[in-house]
């Protein structure tokens, strides 16, 4: 790690896995388009997302980052233009947004844990409740998924006995009980003391290695260049620049990534 406390690419192990292009995008948005109120979030927004692929999206805030990845699972509602998730379009259909909900799994800035719960409880909830897993079952799948983001020894303490970091882990573990095709995440980190953002970006790392389809919202700029197969950048709405991380970071072409990186880039 950086003396600033920066995870850089040399603190992270590179990812070699590839995206399956040669089968229809798991994720498709088209001319989309998102208004609060007055304020236009987001405008015409095109993005396909392959199998396999992994996306980081970065730019200053309120530049609608959050916002796009919402869309994608109807916590946020589009107003115009097409979102296709696993070839099921987002439509107001609650079934069809319950379909979608069950494939995409998503990881928040501030873990959103049922604070009255067991970390084994909040990770047997949502299979019990949505996926009608037999409750042995759920708790077994719960155990590995939390061996799996090594804090299995976790299980009956409850979230607040945590650290930030672990309290993370044990999010995405959650998401994982739900056995998702995609995994979004909207600043995993950003709440996380320094020394506890390793130890949840190594985590995902080994869902990259396994082939996961992510989209993650971050900062954490040495995980892109670890993980990414591209990287986006957003300002006011829009994708003004998106490539492969070699060529995003040592050759941006707009003036406004180039500003941007070198205000983040130390």
């Amino acid at each position: 790690m950086s003396s600033a406390g920066q995870i850089t690419a040399n603190d992270l192990k590179p990812v070699t896995t590839e995206p399956k292009s040669d089968e229809s995008p798991i994720i498709r948005i088209t001319g989309m388009h998102k208004w609060f109120g007055e304020f236009h979030v987001l405008s015409n927004i095109h993005l396909t997302v392959a199998r396999q692929e992994r996306i980081v999206i970065c730019g200053p805030s309120g530049s609608g980052k959050s916002t796009l990845i919402r869309c994608i699972n109807r916590l946020e509602e589009h107003q115009r233009g097409e979102i296709i998730v696993d070839e099921i379009k987002l439509t107001n259909d609650i079934k069809n947004i319950e379909k979608i909900r069950a494939e995409v799994g998503m990881v928040f800035q501030h873990f959103n844990l049922f604070p009255h719960l067991s970390i084994l409880e909040n990770l047997t909830l949502g299979p019990i409740w949505v996926r009608k897993t037999p409750k042995a079952e759920a708790e077994e799948t719960a155990m590995y998924y939390l061996e799996k983001v090594r804090i299995a020894e976790q299980a009956q303490k409850y979230p607040g006995q945590l650290s930030g970091g672990q309290q993370q882990r044990v999010a995405i573990a959650r998401s994982l009980c739900m056995k998702p095709r995609v995994m979004l995440f909207d600043e995993p980190t950003s709440a996380l003391d320094p020394e506890m953002v390793k130890e949840v970006l190594d985590v995902m790392i080994e869902l990259a290695e396994e082939g996961m389809t992510m989209i993650v919202v971050t900062h954490e700029m040495g995980f892109a260049k670890s993980v990414a197969h591209r990287v986006l950048f957003m300002d006011f709405g829009r994708i003004v620049e998106e490539n492969r991380p070699e060529e995003f970071f040592n050759n941006p072409q707009h003036e406004r990534t180039k500003l941007f990186l070198s205000q983040i880039l130390h």
